[in-house]
């Protein structure tokens, strides 16, 4: 089954939660809400969502401070945060941007706009390598350490050429989503990287082999390319 994305959405305007989350789900992801930042740091102390929808002008802890805070926390730092403002000024934007977070939208906005804006952060994410959040992705029994560059499989340690392993990295990103041959190439080896389609089919057959039991797991998308499925 395809992992959804998960958008955590942080606003005190009740209208303005209710038009994001249904648009949101509307177009196929998870969604949760809060409506203070204090509620959002308790939300992120056990959850890591795919990405957070961030009001500025929040009562209390307000939102340069929620971004401020997890984009200084190891465990939070590589959630991409989309920013909301109501202010004319460009000051707070600027700040926020400087703190980490990926982009902005003014109020008020199209539900259009904030959908596509959201889809193009987290394609960035995925093309650039990077994970939702930390170092680390489980896939059933396939554990995968990115800081250490270390897999285990079924309790035993894989041994993993570097491509093979910036590889499987990639599809474990996503699980159930398939990637062509092309964005595998560009997203391991940069898009000037000169190889051929072929050397990937070559990759995954040598990542199926070392995988064993579990090697059934990248499936051929016929005509596409390759996915990494849990099951």
């Amino acid at each position: 089954m395809e992992d959804r994305q998960h958008i955590l959405v942080v606003d005190d305007e009740t209208d303005i939660l209710e038009l994001i989350s249904y648009n949101l789900r509307r177009e196929g992801f998870d969604v949760s809400t809060v409506e203070t930042g204090e509620a959002a740091l308790k939300f992120l102390e056990n959850t890591s969502p795919s990405m957070i929808v961030l009001d500025l002008m929040l009562p209390g802890v307000d939102g340069l401070s929620v971004c401020r805070r997890l984009k200084s926390a190891d465990g939070t730092a590589s959630i991409p945060v989309l920013m909301l403002t109501a202010k004319s000024e460009d000051s707070d934007v600027v700040t926020g941007l400087e703190l980490g977070a990926d982009d902005y939208l003014t109020k008020p906005f199209s539900p259009r706009v904030l959908v596509a804006r959201i889809r193009a952060i987290l394609r960035r994410r995925v093309e650039s390598g990077q994970a939702p959040a930390g170092t680390s992705v489980t896939v059933g029994s396939l554990s995968i350490d990115r800081a250490r560059r270390h897999v285990r499989c079924d309790g035993k340690d894989l041994n993993l050429s570097a491509t093979e392993f910036d590889i499987l990295w990639f599809l474990a990103l996503n699980p159930g989503w398939v990637y062509t041959r092309t964005q595998i190439i560009d997203a391991v080896r940069g898009a000037d990287y000169a190889v051929t389609e072929r050397s990937v089919d070559v990759q995954i057959l040598g990542l199926r082999r070392k995988l064993g039991d579990m090697g059934s797991c990248i499936e051929t998308v016929r005509g596409v390319g390759y996915r990494l499925n849990e099951q």
